[in-house]
């Protein structure tokens, strides 16, 4: 059996989320039917991060075993040929050791893009979040500096969510502007469900003034989700990049450059 690696880019708008449901369109249900249609056989994919309905990805990165040969190039381009659009096989490689897309990654990154003006977008409604309000980005950025390192993220996990622990490690969280947008890039060696979208919530609510910059640090404290911010739209969220041990030869976003050298994944 030969495990290959892809990275995979997407709009998330027309499907219900990254894991494979009956019934429904999936990203994992359409990338698994275009790839068994190359493989001849079936082909079932492991991502790095599951994606909820309506959230993208910029670099998603999966695996699959298969014991069928087939060129690289067969896998990338005939991969794409029998997937949709707003689906799009990135880059092709075979995997390197014991490489899995989930358990071997170090880190995890996501944008959160906020489009804040007067007016709505035709053209971005469904890749950012409409805030009319005039947000404060640098109090927002002095907001989510109290949530770097190790906490028990509790004020920001879903009710749902299935961890079983609330801890996870913030590496670092940079908000700014450019122009009419609002940027939160957020980095964290794992994430809870749901948790980038209640920062984002928790941080929309500090930069319209309904809140000071210190709330974060008292969420983070009293670890209770019913008296922070409603969970932010999934529009704005973007899986942006998974971060690997170097030994397995999977190319990192430059956002990882910032990771310390003693960066570990989380188990």
């Amino acid at each position: 059996m030969a495990r290959i690696v892809l990275g995979i880019e997407y709009d998330g708008t027309a499907y219900a989320g990254w894991q494979w449901q009956a019934g429904r369109r999936t990203l994992q249900a359409e990338l698994q039917n275009a790839l068994t249609k190359i493989a001849d056989q079936p082909v079932t994919v492991h991502c790095a991060g599951r994606t909820d309905a309506g959230v993208h990805a910029l670099e998603q990165v999966v695996h699959f075993d298969c014991a069928v040969q087939r060129d690289l190039k067969a896998w990338l381009m005939g991969g794409n040929s029998q997937l949709p659009d707003d689906i799009r096989i990135t880059w092709v490689r075979p995997a390197v050791a014991d490489f899995h897309a989930r358990y071997s990654a170090i880190a995890r990154f996501y944008r959160y893009v906020i489009l804040n003006r007067p007016m709505k977008s035709a053209l971005l409604r469904s890749q950012a979040t409409w805030c009319h309000q005039p947000l404060d980005a640098d109090k927002m950025h002095m907001a989510a500096q109290y949530l770097i390192g190790e906490h028990d993220f509790s004020s920001f996990r879903a009710q749902g969510c299935q961890s079983h622990s609330p801890n996870r490690f913030m590496h670092f969280i940079d908000v700014y502007r450019q122009d009419d947008r609002v940027i939160i890039d957020i980095c964290a060696n794992a994430f809870l469900h749901h948790m980038v979208r209640n920062i984002a919530g928790v941080l929309m609510n500090i930069g319209m003034g309904k809140a000071p910059a210190d709330w974060t640090a008292h969420l983070l404290q009293i670890k209770d989700r019913s008296q922070a911010a409603a969970t932010a739209p999934p529009y704005g969220l973007h899986l942006g990049g998974v971060c690997y041990p170097e030994q397995y030869g999977i190319t990192r976003h430059t956002v990882f450059d910032k990771l310390p050298a003693d960066a570990r994944r989380f188990d």
